[in-house]
Protein backbone atom coordinates (compact mmCIF):
# COMPACT_ATOMS: atom_id res chain seq x y z
CA UNK A 1 0.00 0.00 0.00
CA UNK A 2 2.85 2.51 0.55
CA UNK A 3 4.60 1.74 -2.56
CA UNK A 4 1.16 2.38 -4.23
CA UNK A 5 0.93 6.01 -2.87
CA UNK A 6 5.02 6.69 -2.47
CA UNK A 7 4.94 8.10 -6.13
CA UNK A 8 2.03 10.12 -6.15
CA UNK A 9 3.14 11.94 -2.43
CA UNK A 10 6.58 12.47 -3.82
CA UNK A 11 5.58 13.89 -7.40
CA UNK A 12 4.96 17.52 -6.18
CA UNK A 13 7.88 17.88 -3.91
CA UNK A 14 9.87 16.42 -6.98
CA UNK A 15 8.60 18.73 -9.50
CA UNK A 16 9.12 22.31 -7.12
CA UNK A 17 12.29 20.99 -6.68
CA UNK A 18 12.95 21.08 -10.22
CA UNK A 19 11.57 24.32 -11.12
CA UNK A 20 12.96 26.24 -7.49
CA UNK A 21 16.59 24.43 -7.72
CA UNK A 22 17.21 22.59 -10.52
CA UNK A 23 16.23 24.17 -13.97
CA UNK A 24 17.65 27.93 -12.60
CA UNK A 25 21.26 25.70 -11.80
CA UNK A 26 21.24 24.48 -15.05
CA UNK A 27 20.58 27.74 -15.86
CA UNK A 28 22.99 29.05 -14.28
CA UNK A 29 25.59 26.92 -15.37
CA UNK A 30 24.97 27.76 -18.51
CA UNK A 31 25.25 31.55 -18.10
CA UNK A 32 28.71 31.13 -16.72
CA UNK A 33 30.06 29.77 -20.12
CA UNK A 34 28.65 33.16 -21.83
CA UNK A 35 29.46 37.37 -21.75
CA UNK A 36 26.22 37.42 -19.58
CA UNK A 37 25.81 41.06 -18.06
CA UNK A 38 22.91 40.68 -15.67
CA UNK A 39 20.23 42.36 -18.07
CA UNK A 40 21.67 41.46 -21.24
CA UNK A 41 24.29 39.51 -23.44
CA UNK A 42 27.61 41.10 -24.33
CA UNK A 43 27.88 40.73 -27.93
CA UNK A 44 24.70 39.09 -28.94
CA UNK A 45 20.75 38.85 -28.44
CA UNK A 46 20.93 35.25 -26.50
CA UNK A 47 23.11 33.20 -24.68
CA UNK A 48 24.58 31.71 -27.72
CA UNK A 49 25.82 34.82 -29.33
CA UNK A 50 27.26 35.87 -26.17
CA UNK A 51 28.95 31.95 -25.80
CA UNK A 52 32.55 32.43 -24.60
CA UNK A 53 33.34 28.49 -23.69
CA UNK A 54 35.82 28.59 -20.99
CA UNK A 55 36.94 31.93 -20.84
CA UNK A 56 35.47 33.13 -17.97
CA UNK A 57 36.74 29.51 -16.14
CA UNK A 58 40.31 31.00 -16.84
CA UNK A 59 39.97 33.77 -15.51
CA UNK A 60 38.38 32.66 -12.40
CA UNK A 61 41.87 31.35 -12.08
CA UNK A 62 43.99 33.90 -12.83
CA UNK A 63 41.82 35.81 -10.43
CA UNK A 64 44.23 37.17 -7.50
CA UNK A 65 41.11 37.81 -5.06
CA UNK A 66 39.15 34.37 -5.40
CA UNK A 67 42.21 32.40 -4.82
CA UNK A 68 42.54 34.70 -1.52
CA UNK A 69 38.99 33.83 -0.51
CA UNK A 70 39.31 30.45 -1.73
CA UNK A 71 42.51 30.08 1.31
CA UNK A 72 40.99 32.20 3.86
CA UNK A 73 37.53 30.05 3.94
CA UNK A 74 39.68 26.84 4.04
CA UNK A 75 41.75 28.21 6.78
CA UNK A 76 38.32 28.86 8.27
CA UNK A 77 36.77 25.67 7.65
CA UNK A 78 39.39 23.25 8.86
CA UNK A 79 39.28 25.24 12.19
CA UNK A 80 35.80 25.79 12.68
CA UNK A 81 34.54 22.36 11.88
CA UNK A 82 37.22 21.20 14.67
CA UNK A 83 36.19 23.55 16.94
CA UNK A 84 32.56 22.88 16.61
CA UNK A 85 32.18 19.42 16.85
CA UNK A 86 34.12 19.65 19.68
CA UNK A 87 32.22 22.29 21.36
CA UNK A 88 28.90 20.39 20.25
CA UNK A 89 30.15 17.33 21.58
CA UNK A 90 30.95 18.33 25.20
CA UNK A 91 27.59 20.08 25.20
CA UNK A 92 25.83 16.59 24.52
CA UNK A 93 28.19 14.66 26.91
CA UNK A 94 27.50 17.35 29.71
CA UNK A 95 23.73 17.33 29.10
CA UNK A 96 23.99 13.44 28.56
CA UNK A 97 25.37 13.48 32.73
CA UNK A 98 22.50 15.68 33.65
CA UNK A 99 20.03 13.84 35.57
CA UNK A 100 17.41 17.06 35.51
CA UNK A 101 17.05 20.17 33.64
CA UNK A 102 17.71 18.53 30.56
CA UNK A 103 15.89 20.04 28.28
CA UNK A 104 16.53 23.56 29.84
CA UNK A 105 20.01 23.21 29.32
CA UNK A 106 19.12 22.04 25.90
CA UNK A 107 17.47 24.92 24.89
CA UNK A 108 19.76 27.11 26.27
CA UNK A 109 23.10 26.15 24.29
CA UNK A 110 20.00 26.10 20.90
CA UNK A 111 19.05 29.47 21.35
CA UNK A 112 21.55 31.07 19.45
CA UNK A 113 21.00 28.97 16.32
CA UNK A 114 17.74 31.06 15.94
CA UNK A 115 19.50 34.13 15.50
CA UNK A 116 19.48 35.29 11.60
CA UNK A 117 22.76 35.53 9.96
CA UNK A 118 23.22 39.69 9.94
CA UNK A 119 21.31 40.60 13.17
CA UNK A 120 24.12 37.57 14.74
CA UNK A 121 26.97 39.34 12.38
CA UNK A 122 26.21 42.94 14.09
CA UNK A 123 25.79 41.72 17.52
CA UNK A 124 28.69 40.67 17.68
CA UNK A 125 30.45 43.69 15.52
CA UNK A 126 29.27 45.48 18.55
CA UNK A 127 30.56 42.64 21.46
CA UNK A 128 33.81 43.16 19.60
CA UNK A 129 34.59 46.66 19.08
CA UNK A 130 32.87 47.91 22.22
CA UNK A 131 32.90 45.21 24.92
CA UNK A 132 35.89 43.40 23.98
CA UNK A 133 38.10 46.45 22.58
CA UNK A 134 36.90 48.51 25.43
CA UNK A 135 35.96 47.21 28.40
CA UNK A 136 37.21 43.86 28.38
CA UNK A 137 40.29 43.56 26.59
CA UNK A 138 41.27 47.07 25.61
CA UNK A 139 44.21 48.41 26.94
CA UNK A 140 42.58 50.10 29.74
CA UNK A 141 39.84 46.93 30.34
CA UNK A 142 40.13 44.56 32.89
CA UNK A 143 41.85 41.87 31.18
CA UNK A 144 44.05 43.55 29.05
CA UNK A 145 44.82 41.26 25.80
CA UNK A 146 45.77 42.57 22.51
CA UNK A 147 45.48 39.53 20.32
CA UNK A 148 40.94 40.07 21.27
CA UNK A 149 40.46 44.12 20.18
CA UNK A 150 39.85 45.59 17.27
CA UNK A 151 39.41 42.07 16.01
CA UNK A 152 37.19 43.37 12.74
CA UNK A 153 39.98 45.29 11.67
CA UNK A 154 42.46 42.71 11.00
CA UNK A 155 42.87 39.88 8.28
CA UNK A 156 44.06 37.09 11.32
CA UNK A 157 42.10 38.36 14.26
CA UNK A 158 38.89 38.80 12.25
CA UNK A 159 38.96 34.42 11.51
CA UNK A 160 39.64 33.98 15.04
CA UNK A 161 36.09 36.64 15.40
CA UNK A 162 34.50 34.73 13.01
CA UNK A 163 35.47 31.81 14.52
CA UNK A 164 34.05 32.84 18.09
CA UNK A 165 30.79 33.70 16.34
CA UNK A 166 30.11 30.64 14.22
CA UNK A 167 31.05 27.91 17.60
CA UNK A 168 28.61 30.31 19.38
CA UNK A 169 25.66 29.85 16.93
CA UNK A 170 26.29 25.98 15.47
CA UNK A 171 27.24 23.88 18.46
CA UNK A 172 24.05 24.01 20.03
CA UNK A 173 22.70 22.92 16.72
CA UNK A 174 25.21 20.32 16.49
CA UNK A 175 24.96 19.29 19.88
CA UNK A 176 21.22 18.39 19.96
CA UNK A 177 22.08 15.63 17.09
CA UNK A 178 25.19 14.50 19.25
CA UNK A 179 22.71 14.14 22.20
CA UNK A 180 20.21 12.26 20.16
CA UNK A 181 23.03 10.04 18.96
CA UNK A 182 24.30 9.28 22.22
CA UNK A 183 20.92 8.71 23.85
CA UNK A 184 20.55 5.81 21.79
CA UNK A 185 23.41 3.95 22.66
CA UNK A 186 22.42 1.23 24.99
CA UNK A 187 24.19 1.70 28.88
CA UNK A 188 24.87 -2.36 28.46
CA UNK A 189 28.06 -1.26 26.61
CA UNK A 190 29.54 0.66 29.25
CA UNK A 191 28.40 -1.47 31.96
CA UNK A 192 30.20 -4.43 30.56
CA UNK A 193 32.98 -2.23 29.53
CA UNK A 194 33.13 -1.04 32.78
CA UNK A 195 33.53 -4.65 34.20
CA UNK A 196 35.96 -5.66 32.30
CA UNK A 197 37.72 -2.92 33.55
CA UNK A 198 37.77 0.65 31.07
CA UNK A 199 37.86 4.07 32.01
CA UNK A 200 35.99 6.34 30.97
CA UNK A 201 38.39 7.50 28.11
CA UNK A 202 38.64 4.02 26.67
CA UNK A 203 35.24 3.74 26.73
CA UNK A 204 34.40 6.88 25.28
CA UNK A 205 36.72 5.87 22.28
CA UNK A 206 36.15 2.19 21.68
CA UNK A 207 32.06 2.68 22.37
CA UNK A 208 30.81 6.34 21.84
CA UNK A 209 32.89 7.10 18.95
CA UNK A 210 31.96 4.33 16.95
CA UNK A 211 28.64 3.87 17.66
CA UNK A 212 28.25 7.67 17.35
CA UNK A 213 29.24 7.58 13.78
CA UNK A 214 25.98 8.36 12.34
CA UNK A 215 25.88 11.44 14.37
CA UNK A 216 29.52 12.33 13.46
CA UNK A 217 28.55 11.82 9.71
CA UNK A 218 25.94 14.18 9.93
CA UNK A 219 27.35 16.95 12.02
CA UNK A 220 30.65 17.27 9.87
CA UNK A 221 28.59 17.42 6.48
CA UNK A 222 26.89 20.45 8.20
CA UNK A 223 29.60 22.36 9.77
CA UNK A 224 31.47 22.00 6.26
CA UNK A 225 28.48 23.19 4.72
CA UNK A 226 27.89 25.83 6.45
CA UNK A 227 31.48 26.77 6.72
CA UNK A 228 32.07 27.28 2.91
CA UNK A 229 28.89 28.98 2.55
CA UNK A 230 29.17 31.49 5.46
CA UNK A 231 28.27 34.75 4.38
CA UNK A 232 25.91 37.26 6.27
CA UNK A 233 28.47 37.13 9.52
CA UNK A 234 31.27 37.90 6.93
CA UNK A 235 29.22 41.15 5.45
CA UNK A 236 28.33 42.51 8.65
CA UNK A 237 31.35 42.20 10.47
CA UNK A 238 34.11 43.53 7.90
CA UNK A 239 32.49 43.66 4.53
CA UNK A 240 34.99 41.92 2.89
CA UNK A 241 37.76 45.15 4.00
CA UNK A 242 41.11 44.13 5.51
CA UNK A 243 41.90 41.02 2.92
CA UNK A 244 38.46 39.49 4.87
CA UNK A 245 36.49 38.22 2.32
CA UNK A 246 35.40 34.32 1.79
CA UNK A 247 34.23 32.92 -0.61
CA UNK A 248 30.47 33.52 -0.30
CA UNK A 249 30.79 37.39 -0.32
CA UNK A 250 33.68 37.08 -3.44
CA UNK A 251 31.64 35.92 -5.57
CA UNK A 252 28.55 38.25 -4.33
CA UNK A 253 31.31 41.23 -4.97
CA UNK A 254 32.02 40.13 -8.34
CA UNK A 255 29.40 42.23 -10.42
CA UNK A 256 31.01 45.15 -8.91
CA UNK A 257 34.57 44.62 -9.07
CA UNK A 258 34.32 43.97 -12.95
CA UNK A 259 31.77 45.92 -14.25
CA UNK A 260 28.71 43.63 -14.19
CA UNK A 261 29.99 40.60 -15.10
CA UNK A 262 27.83 38.45 -13.94
CA UNK A 263 29.03 35.23 -16.39
CA UNK A 264 32.50 34.99 -14.41
CA UNK A 265 30.65 35.18 -11.08
CA UNK A 266 28.55 32.28 -12.29
CA UNK A 267 31.71 30.70 -13.57
CA UNK A 268 33.10 31.43 -9.82
CA UNK A 269 29.88 30.39 -8.80
CA UNK A 270 30.03 26.95 -10.47
CA UNK A 271 33.51 26.53 -9.24
CA UNK A 272 32.28 26.97 -5.61
CA UNK A 273 29.38 24.40 -5.64
CA UNK A 274 31.82 21.70 -7.09
CA UNK A 275 34.29 22.32 -4.58
CA UNK A 276 31.78 21.75 -1.82
CA UNK A 277 29.99 18.85 -3.11
CA UNK A 278 33.32 16.86 -3.47
CA UNK A 279 34.83 17.84 -0.03
CA UNK A 280 31.37 17.14 1.52
CA UNK A 281 31.11 13.68 -0.76
CA UNK A 282 34.39 12.76 0.34
CA UNK A 283 33.91 13.15 3.80
CA UNK A 284 30.49 11.46 3.81
CA UNK A 285 32.34 8.16 2.33
CA UNK A 286 35.01 8.25 4.86
CA UNK A 287 32.59 8.80 8.10
CA UNK A 288 30.18 6.37 6.40
CA UNK A 289 32.70 3.53 6.13
CA UNK A 290 33.66 4.09 10.07
CA UNK A 291 29.60 3.38 11.24
CA UNK A 292 29.03 0.34 13.24
CA UNK A 293 25.86 -1.38 14.26
CA UNK A 294 24.63 -0.24 17.66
Amino acid sequence: MYKKWFLPFITPAIILFSLVVGLPFIIGVLYSFSAWRGVYFKGGDNIFHAWVGFENYKKVFRNPDFLHALLYTMEFTVIAVIAVNLFAMAQALLINAVGRAVGFFRATFFLPNLLGGLALGYIWLFIYENIFSSVLFGPKGLMPFELLTNMTQDHTKNLIALLIMFVWQQSGYMMVIYATGLASISQDYYEAASIDGAGPVKRFVHITVPLLMPSITIVLFMTLANSFKLLDPNVALTNGEYDTRMLALQILRVPKDTSNNYGLAQAEAVLFFLIVAAISIAQVIATKSREVEA
